[in-house]
């Protein structure tokens, strides 16, 4: 990078930093390390609930699916407004009435100790794997950049971040999110801007678009019903409103966020504001991955965006073998260029039959080049002995760090890293919130002062940032990265998901019902994602399904009609 996009990067850390570090008013407590106080205003929330579901892996991971597949991956979100409007109403004042830290508390009060500890396990084993992942995504960027090792980038974001998490709480780790959110807005616009001038001067942006919809890319809605099928309307709908619930309603990292609002009406407005936000925003960076597939059929592109795999087969005994593909790939590349031309081309004459024609051409050749590519990756796969390689994490970092002017480089690798850097703040803080207050102060010591506590808090801290540091190393070669999070995710949430209906929502459940219940979800879960090729959407709704009928069948015998609890009724903890 260019000396000024250093500067940038440098700037914008030291003035996040020092945003964080100013902001750390009333850290000094329990209530206020955690939860601000509950004093945040709505759309503060409302933007760091966004943040720390974006992160850096939105940036990397879903413009690197947009590329690769088109926007079909923005039906994932379908179900978002329909589980933040039911939340709204039910678990955000449930919650905030309550006066509890975690969502898991109430578990106890409703049934008992039990299912609130496995309950809590489950939020920190998931969401530990997941702060992992969140990890890789900067690393695989800065990887690229500096040349450095990739552990060694791992380790080096982790552990800095865990070092700053410690000395913040959730009050900096909010107001850091709210610039966090302000600058890859800018950024993304910025990037979106660059790709629309670097097309030629004699091709338009809706004539190249045209030419990328013939692939199939520009597809947003499948009607299709079927369960292996990742990105449909039903399974966003469905799928998705199952994983949003979980996700939003029983995973301490977004609870803990609408509970630091100083109302119930703000925890409810933050949630909204996401809800009927984050779609346009998801659809504008999968655009952009677009984008960047419409600017590399005019500016050529590597045949492999990862030149760390890339230089391993260039030293290895089959180089000759990759250097021949590469020839094959200039060829096709060039045709395929020649085919977009001419399919702008007719597109500006209007004739409908030359369009048809001239795009049918060029989706042959993009066929030719998308083959080329294959056996390139497959011969990778063979010489690396990484079964599990694959391009769509580093083509967005590739074309930010060769293509970007000076300038709008560093402001889009600093955006990206605080990004990151801001979302693993969170998530750390809501682990350490659920160990110390679920696990420690539950079972371990329950007279301790805020100060024994605050201490515990910023151990626990650090335990959770190497764990996910070390998981970041294995996650970043995994695959799409806004996938893995998701499976990893989509393990869990439904299973959370269904004890939270059954606390909430039935009267006869019982503790055993509900421990129970939670169990079999796991288990049915588990054995439904290694026995079938269904999509990992659809895992949350087989987990909350499992947990309700398991939980009902065991609570049959004693018929005990409990209620829930009252708002406001004293904890367990």
């Amino acid at each position: 990078m260019h000396v000024v996009d250093w500067f940038i990067v440098a700037a914008y850390l030291l003035w996040i930093v020092y945003t964080g570090l100013k902001r750390t008013t009333g850290a000094g407590a329990v209530e206020g390390y955690f939860l601000a106080n509950r004093s945040l205003p709505w759309w503060a929330v409302g933007l760091t609930v966004m943040a720390t579901q974006m992160s850096a892996i939105t940036l990397v991971g879903t413009t690197g699916q947009g590329y690769a597949d088109g926007m079909r991956f923005v039906q994932f979100y379908f179900g978002l407004p329909i589980a933040m409007i039911i939340l709204s109403l039910t678990l955000v004042p449930f919650f905030y009435h309550a006066k509890v830290y975690t969502a898991y508390e109430y578990l106890e009060r409703r049934f008992d100790v039990r299912t609130r500890t496995l309950a809590s396990l489950l939020f920190l084993l998931s969401r530990g794997l997941q702060a992992g992942v969140i990890i890789a995504a900067p690393a695989v960027i800065l990887s690229i950049v500096l040349g450095f090792n990739l552990t060694l980038t791992i380790m080096a974001i982790g552990l800095s971040t865990t070092v700053y998490t410690m000395f913040g709480g959730v009050q900096a780790v909010t107001w850091t999110d709210v610039k966090q959110m302000v600058v890859i807005v800018a950024g993304m616009a910025a990037v979106a801007v660059a790709l629309v001038f670097g097309l030629p001067d004699d091709v338009g942006i809706g004539e190249a678009l045209h030419v990328a919809g013939a692939t199939g890319r520009l597809a947003t809605i499948d009607f299709e019903f079927n369960l292996n099928e990742t990105y449909t309307f039903w399974s966003g709908l469905i799928g998705g409103l199952f994983l949003m619930l979980g996700y939003f309603g029983c995973d301490q990292s977004q609870v803990q966020r609408y509970l630091t609002a100083k109302s119930v009406d703000a925890g409810r407005y933050s949630l909204l504001m996401s809800a009927f936000v984050k779609i346009p925003l998801q659809a504008l960076i999968l655009l952009i991955g677009v984008l960047v597939f419409v600017f590399y059929l005019f500016h050529a592109p590597p045949m492999l965006f990862n030149p760390v795999h890339e230089a391993e087969v260039h030293a290895s005994s089959r180089a000759s073998e990759y250097a021949a593909l590469d020839t094959e790939f200039q060829d096709a590349l060039a045709a395929r260029r020649t085919a977009a031309r001419e399919a702008v081309a007719a597109r500006r004459t209007g004739d409908a039959a030359a369009v048809a024609t001239t795009e049918a051409a060029f989706v042959v050749r993009q066929q030719r080049l998308t083959a080329i590519r294959g056996r390139a990756v497959s011969l990778v796969k063979e010489v690396t002995q990484d079964d599990s390689y694959t391009d769509v994490n580093y083509v967005f970092p590739t074309f930010v760090t060769t293509e970007l002017p000076v300038g709008l480089v560093g402001l889009m690798i600093a955006a990206i890293l605080a990004a990151a850097m801001s979302s693993i703040a969170g998530e750390l803080n809501s682990l350490s919130t659920s160990t110390v207050i679920d696990i420690y102060r539950r079972h371990l010591r329950a007279d301790g002062t805020d100060q024994h506590y605050l201490r515990v808090s910023k151990i626990v801290t650090g335990f959770w940032g190497l764990f996910a540091s070390i998981v970041a190393m294995y996650a970043a070669n995994l695959g799409s990265l806004i996938e893995v999070v998701n499976r990893f995710g989509s393990f869990f949430y439904g299973s959370l998901l269904g004890v939270f209906i059954l606390a909430v929502a039935t009267r006869r459940a019982t503790a055993s019902g509900a421990l129970w219940g939670l169990v079999g979800g796991m288990i049915t879960v588990t054995y439904v994602a290694l026995t079938s090729s269904i999509s990992f959407l659809w895992l949350n709704v087989v987990g909350a399904i499992a947990v309700v009928v398991v939980g009902m069948i065991v609570s049959l015998p004693s018929s005990v009609q409990k209620p829930p609890l009252s708002w406001g009724q004293p904890t367990g903890s």
